[in-house]
C-alpha cells in the first residue's frame, strides 16, 4: 500500500540508460519453495503489495512531470532474479481472499514451479513445460487527492449496497466486494508510524489490489520485453511504481494468487508527452481523471500453432439465465475446461492451477445477442505431453496417477 504524497521518490531522468530496479515477490518473500500450502492458507492479506518506487520523472532539463502529462514506460528487459529460479501459483483460501471459482474450490493449495531458460515446469503439475510471458502484474503512477476521494467513494458505496444492488454477486459472492483503506500494516516508506501524519494517510491511502485509472495492478500478461505503457501523470513527477513480478500468467489470473509469483529484475525507459492525457485520453466518466492507460504489445512472446478452446456461455451452474453478464460466461467457460482436463488424469485443483498461470487466452467474444454473453478460453495444446484433443470412442483418454498439487 503506497502513501498519496510519498515521502521518499527516487528522481529518474528519461534521457538516460534504463533504470533497473531488483524486486521481491508480492508477499516480500512469505511463500516458500516447500511442500506445503501453510504459508498460502494463513497468508496475511493486509500486507499487498511489496513495490518499487514511487519514482520521480523528470525529463533531460530536471523539469519534473507535470498533472495532465502521459508518461510513456517502456519495458526493456526483465526476468527471475538470478539464483532464484523458482515461482508459485496459490489458490487462497475462502475465508481468506478466495478467487474466481472459490464456490468451487475453497481450500488452499500451492504448486512451485521451476525455470529452466524460458521454459517453467512444477512437480505438483506433471507433464506441463511451457514458455513464460515473463510481466510486471503492477506499473502505474500515483492519484491525485481528488482521484483518490472518487475511489474510495465508490468503493465505499459499493461494500454498502453491492450484495443487494449487484446480481454478479450472486455466483461469485464469495469474494470480498472491495479492499478499503486501512492502517493495519500500512507500509508508508519513512514516515513515522503512531504520528498524526502517518494516521492520516494510512485511512487514506488506496490499497493496491485492483487496477484503477492509474493503471496499478492490472495483471495484463503482454506487458512483457519491449513493451510500452502509456499512463496518465496526476501529480507532479509521476510517482511511478511497480512490482508483483509474474514469470507466466493466463488470461484472467483466475485463482486470484494465480500467476507465477516470483522475484526479479525490471529495466525500464520513461517518455514524458507533455499534455498528453488530454490529446490521447477522452475521459469516460464524470471528471476529467475518468480515464485508461493504454499499451502496446512487445514483439517478443511464445507462439502456439493449436489450441483448444471453451465456451462459456451467462447461465450459472445452478441454470439460472443471466443478462449478458460477461463475468459469468468465463467463469463457465474455465469451469468447461478444468471438468475436460481433468479426464486426463488431473485433479481439478490441478487444472485450476494451470488455466491461471499457463499462457491460456480469455476472449469475450460476444457481448450483444441477448440473453447470453459469450466467452471462450483458448489452451496451448503443445504444453502437455500428451494428446488431449477429443478422438473417436475407443481413443479417447488414457487417465494416469499423478502427484497433486501441495495442500
Amino acid at each position: 500500500m503506497a502513501p498519496l504524497t510519498p515521502r521518499l521518490v527516487v528522481p529518474i531522468d528519461v534521457k538516460k540508460k534504463p533504470w533497473e530496479q531488483k524486486m521481491v515477490d508480492w508477499t516480500g518473500g512469505r511463500v516458500r519453495d516447500d511442500d506445503s500450502a501453510d504459508d498460502i492458507k494463513f497468508l496475511d492479506l493486509t500486507i499487498t503489495h511489496y513495490l518499487s518506487g514511487p519514482l520521480r520523472i523528470v525529463d533531460a532539463e530536471g523539469v519534473p512531470a507535470s498533472p495532465g502529462d502521459l508518461l510513456a514506460v517502456e519495458i526493456c528487459n526483465l526476468g527471475p532474479l538470478p539464483g532464484d529460479e523458482w515461482g508459485y501459483t496459490g489458490i487462497f483460501e475462502r475465508e481468506n481472499g478466495g478467487g474466481f471459482l472459490t464456490d468451487h474450490f475453497p481450500s488452499a493449495r500451492k504448486a512451485i514451479w521451476y525455470f529452466e531458460g524460458i521454459y517453467a515446469y512444477s512437480p505438483q503439475i506433471p507433464g506441463v513445460r511451457f514458455p513464460g510471458l515473463t510481466h510486471p502484474g503492477i506499473v502505474g503512477t500515483a492519484p491525485s487527492v481528488e482521484l483518490l476521494n472518487i475511489w474510495n467513494e465508490r468503493e465505499r458505496k459499493l461494500i454498502e449496497t453491492g450484495h443487494e444492488s449487484l446480481k454478479l454477486c450472486e455466483v461469485l459472492h464469495q469474494r470480498p466486494l472491495a479492499n478499503l483503506p486501512t492502517s493495519d500494516n500500512c507500509l508508508l516508506g519513512k514516515i513515522q508510524e503512531g504520528t498524526a501524519e502517518w494516521q492520516k494517510i494510512a485511512n487514506e491511502a488506496a490499497r493496491t489490489i485492483p487496477g484503477r485509472e492509474n493503471g496499478g495492478n492490472c495483471d495484463i500478461k503482454n506487458l512483457s520485453r519491449g513493451s510500452k505503457v502509456y499512463l496518465p501523470v496526476f501529480v507532479e513527477g509521476a510517482n511511478l511504481s511497480t512490482g508483483d513480478m509474474h514469470f507466466s500468467q493466463g488470461d484472467g489470473e483466475v485463482s486470484f494468487c494465480g500467476a507465477i509469483e516470483m522475484s526479479g529484475f525490471l529495466e525500464l525507459k520513461c517518455e514524458i508527452i507533455r499534455g498528453g492525457m488530454k490529446e490521447y485520453l477522452t475521459p469516460v466518466g464524470p471528471t476529467a481523471l475518468h480515464v485508461n492507460p493504454i499499451f502496446e504489445i512487445g514483439p517478443v512472446e511464445p507462439r502456439f500453432s493449436e489450441w483448444l478452446v471453451f465456451e462459456g456461455i451467462s447461465v450459472d451452474e445452478s441454470g439460472k439465465q443471466h443478462f449478458l453478464d460477461a463475468s459469468v460466461a468465463y467463469k463457465r467457460a474455465v469451469l468447461n475446461a478444468i471438468e475436460y482436463l481433468s479426464r486426463f488424469g488431473y485433479s481439478k485443483e490441478q487444472v485450476y492451477l494451470l488455466l491461471s498461470c499457463c499462457p491460456c487466452e480469455g476472449r469475450i467474444s460476444g457481448i450483444v445477442d441477448a440473453p447470453n454473453a459469450v466467452a471462450t478460453l483458448a489452451i496451448p495444446t503443445a504444453i502437455f505431453d500428451q494428446d488431449i484433443k477429443p478422438k473417436r470412442l475407443g481413443h479417447g483418454p488414457k487417465l494416469r496417477r499423478l502427484p497433486d498439487v501441495l495442500r
